[in-house]
C-alpha cells in the first residue's frame, strides 16, 4: 500500500512539475531547502515501514517541520547574511544516507534470503 503511495505521489510530482512555472531565483534556495527536508522525511519514513514502526503522526509532523524550519533557517541565514541553511543541508543529507543505508541494508538481506532459499532446494 506504502509503495503504491509513493509510486503516485512521484508521477503527481512529475506531471505538476512538467507543467509548473519556473521558480525565481530568489526563491530557489527555499524551494531547495525545502526539498531536502522533505526526502529526508520520506527516506525515514520509508525505513520505519521496514523496522516495522511507522507512525504516521510522527512522520507528518516531521514532514512539515522539518520543510518549515529549513526554510526558516534559509530566512535567517538571508537576513544575517550566513549561509545558515548548509548546516541544515548537511544535517538532512547526512540523515538521508543512514536512512538510505537502512533501507539497502534491508533489501540486500531480503535478496540474500531469497538466494540461500534457492540454493537449498
Amino acid at each position: 500500500m506504502i509503495y503504491l503511495g509513493i509510486i503516485l505521489g512521484s508521477l503527481l510530482g512529475v506531471v505538476i512539475g512538467v507543467n509548473a512555472p519556473i521558480i525565481s531565483y530568489t526563491y530557489s534556495s527555499y524551494l531547495a531547502i525545502a526539498i531536502i527536508a522533505a526526502l529526508d522525511s520520506v527516506f525515514g519514513g520509508i525505513s520505519s515501514v521496514l523496522k516495522k514502526n511507522f507512525d504516521l503522526k510522527i512522520f507528518l509532523s516531521g514532514f512539515f517541520c522539518n520543510a518549515i524550519l529549513s526554510i526558516l533557517l534559509t530566512y535567517l541565514g538571508q537576513k544575517l547574511n550566513v549561509d545558515i541553511y548548509l548546516a541544515a543541508i548537511v544535517v538532512f543529507v547526512g540523515r538521508m544516507f543512514t536512512n538510505l543505508t537502512i533501507i539497502r541494508r534491508y533489501y540486500v538481506e531480503k535478496w540474500s534470503k531469497k538466494v540461500q532459499e534457492v540454493n537449498k532446494k
